[in-house]
């Protein structure tokens, strides 16, 4: 694997404070939330966010309105059929029970199950919205699936804090990836970040790994804001995206 299968550290963080101001809708029978730009900031792509496992939340929805603040019309699509986990689950959870076979023992979230609900976003996004340019961002659980569906239409990449990242996903990820890595991450170490830097440059396109000194895994969704470092590392790695996507999709 570029990266570890998730764990206990998936599902901690902190709920951060804001107002969302999307909206949530439905894609097939799959719940998801949109934020729309501002039409005179607006520009001529999408972000899709496949998120971690706790889905659409307040803090994945202040992400993705933060990205249209900045122009992206920006789509979550939950792809855990309702099934989300909950923040800071309480130790001992079967986190590997709910992914094979989900809460009530017949909704796994497998990528049997998970890709074909990235499809319909993709397809939502170049189809009803007629986006040609599409981005997409993953965190955590997400990442696996931005590489997975390089294939369907996805034109540049931003990941954070990866898990359960296969080294032929990444290896078939043909298009410019950026990652943003936490300094203390069992799931995305040290010798997966240079596994990774190793794959990539033999892929030839345009990458980057950033490394955020003093934050754990999940950072850049569920950091707690009230630290001034780790408030940092957050902001400076949805720059990072933001900055990315400027670059390199545009």
């Amino acid at each position: 694997m570029a990266s570890n299968a998730p764990g206990d550290c998936c599902v901690k963080g902190v709920r951060h404070d804001g107002e969302p101001t999307g909206t949530l809708i439905k894609i097939d029978t799959h719940d998801a939330y949109q934020a729309t730009p501002d039409p005179s900031k607006a520009k001529d792509a999408a972000i899709l966010i496949i998120p971690d496992v706790i889905s659409i939340w307040q803090n994945s929805k202040l992400i993705a309105d933060q990205f249209a603040a900045n122009g992206y019309y920006t789509l979550i699509i939950d792809v855990f059929n309702g099934d989300a986990m909950s923040l800071n689950r309480p130790e001992g959870f079967d986190f590997f029970g709910w992914l094979n076979k989900g809460s009530t023992g017949d909704n796994p979230h497998t990528k049997e199950a998970v890709d074909p609900i990235v499809e319909k976003a993709i397809k939502f996004l170049k189809g009803e919205k007629g986006f040609k340019k599409i981005g997409a961002v993953g965190y955590c659980f997400g990442a696996k699936y931005v590489c997975r569906h390089f294939r369907n239409g996805i034109q540049a990449g931003f990941v954070a804090h990866p898990s359960f990242v296969e080294e032929e996903e990444l290896e078939g990820f043909k298009a410019p990836l950026s990652i943003a890595a936490a300094e203390t991450d069992e799931i995305f170490p040290a010798e997966k970040r240079h596994r990774s830097e190793q794959i990539l440059a033999k892929n030839g396109l345009p990458y980057q790994i950033n490394l955020y000194s003093q934050v754990v895994h999940g950072f850049a969704v569920r950091c707690d804001p009230s630290k001034k470092i780790q408030r940092f590392a957050k902001e400076q790695a949805f720059f990072q995206a933001v900055t990315w996507f400027d670059s390199w999709l545009l």
